[in-house]
């Protein structure tokens, strides 16, 4: 694997930002098999509930991340996106590297699904200590079923959430 660029993790923008993410992922997959365009993708990037992280490299925008820290599987990545010059490249996995640590701070469990035709995907995740745990069958798209991974680091009855501050 060519060395990492130089990546910077921060929040995301303010709307331009959003929309020019949300058209990146809208022509990337899995978004263009589960049908999800620009408009949807927006919502979910302006949502304010979720945390929503960019990784520069230089001035431009290499990728992003959004974490759920809310509901049932809190700790929960919705969405890594990575520019098509940037894959293979380290940026998702600094992203994901950054998005473990900000979970684990406050959680025991990082939890995210992977589609089962995105097996490149799926084969990242499992290299980095993620497990199936679940098959979510047809979930999205007919024909396509949902695999969700957790990566743990304690049970919940043996975790101390780091202090904050």
């Amino acid at each position: 694997m060519p060395p990492s660029p130089e990546v910077t993790i921060r929040r995301i923008g303010g709307a331009q930002e959003q929309e020019a993410c949300a058209r990146l992922m809208a022509r990337s997959e899995p978004w263009l098999t589960l049908r999800r365009d620009a408009a949807r993708l927006r919502r979910m990037l302006a949502d304010e509930t979720k945390e929503v992280y960019v990784a520069v490299v230089g001035e431009a925008v290499a990728g992003l991340i959004v974490i759920d820290m809310q509901g049932a599987c809190s700790g929960y990545i919705q969405a890594v996106c990575v520019v098509p010059r940037g894959r293979g490249q380290g940026v998702g996995g600094v992203l994901l590297d950054f998005a473990e640590a900000r979970i684990f701070r406050e959680k025991p469990n990082v939890f995210l699904c992977v589609s089962s035709f995105n097996q490149g995907a799926r084969r990242f995740y499992l290299r980095r200590g993620y497990e199936e745990v679940g098959v979510l069958k047809d979930y999205i798209v007919a024909g396509y079923d949902e695999i969700l991974l957790r990566k743990s680091i304690a049970p919940w009855d043996a975790f101390e959430p780091q202090p904050t501050g």
